[in-house]
């Protein structure tokens, strides 16, 4: 068993993943926010551990251009794990939210991947990366953690609790995805009817392979194996927009579909 005790970095990984699991808000960072990408990821790697499910994919986040040079990174990534994703079917999708933390919704493309890929490649172009990414699909991402405040306290606070992912709903396939243009795979959200985001897959610096080909990177730095037919979601398009219970979401890809969602309070998974 981990020493929560006398570990910091498992003791603030504990404190995540048994609020996550009670569904009950953490009003302050859990012991000393970490200072750089890599302390961050260690709470991360810390907190996957415990966590109750096998990972499925990986959500990808972009880090505010103010802090890049200071934490030597323009990408953050995020755990997606098996039961928190949903598919899309005829009624909305709902989408669990912790009160009193923090949630918001993100359209997005998810690219599955298509073969695992070499272990101990650390550094990936999106041209290398592409032989191993499959099908693209239309997504949401649901950002989610019991930390309110945990985008406002710089990128490493934000990785530490899984990225900020709380789920991935997945949308239908993109036929030919890589013929279409970057600007042509467009995406607007809407919240309770009123339009809060337009944006396309050139939103995302370098395209979605570009973020595909992060996660192939980052995951070999951690020693995580990337598995066929897990999912990546690449970036949110429209940004990233907050939402509480009891409120609707819809995702529109245009003539790609529209993926719709509401929120509820989530429910603890703890016995």
């Amino acid at each position: 068993m981990p020493d929560i005790a006398h570990d910091p970095v498992q003791a603030a990984a504990a404190q995540f993943v048994n609020a996550r699991l009670a569904a009950r808000p953490l009003h302050t960072y859990p012991g000393a926010e970490p200072a750089s990408m890599a302390a961050a990821y260690a709470v991360q790697d810390a907190a996957i551990r415990l966590w109750p499910d096998e990972l499925a994919g990986w959500k990808v986040g972009l880090i505010q251009a103010p802090h890049r040079r200071r934490f030597g990174a323009l990408r953050i990534a995020g755990p997606i794990f098996r039961q928190q994703i949903r598919r899309t079917g005829d009624a909305p999708t709902e989408l669990p939210v912790i009160t009193g933390g923090f949630a918001a919704v993100e359209a997005e493309f998810v690219i599955a991947v298509a073969a695992a890929p070499p272990a101990g490649k650390t550094a990936w172009t999106p041209e290398e990366a592409d032989e191993y990414a499959g099908a693209m699909h239309i997504g949401v991402e649901l950002a989610g953690s019991p930390f309110a405040e945990i985008n406002d306290h710089g990128p490493a606070v934000t990785a530490s609790d899984f990225g900020n992912n709380a789920g991935l709903v997945l949308g239908g396939e993109i036929a030919s995805w890589r013929k279409a243009p970057l600007e042509g795979l467009t995406a607007e959200m809407r919240i309770d009817g009123a339009s809060v985001g337009r944006g396309s897959a050139a939103s995302i610096p370098g395209g979605p392979l570009a973020a595909f080909a992060f996660i192939l990177g980052n995951c070999a730095e951690r020693g995580i194996a990337v598995r066929r037919g897990d999912l990546i979601s690449t970036g949110a398009v429209t940004g990233v927009h907050t939402i509480a219970a009891a409120q609707e979401a819809e995702a529109d890809f245009g003539a790609l579909g529209v993926i719709r969602c509401r929120t509820a309070p989530a429910r603890s998974a703890q016995p």
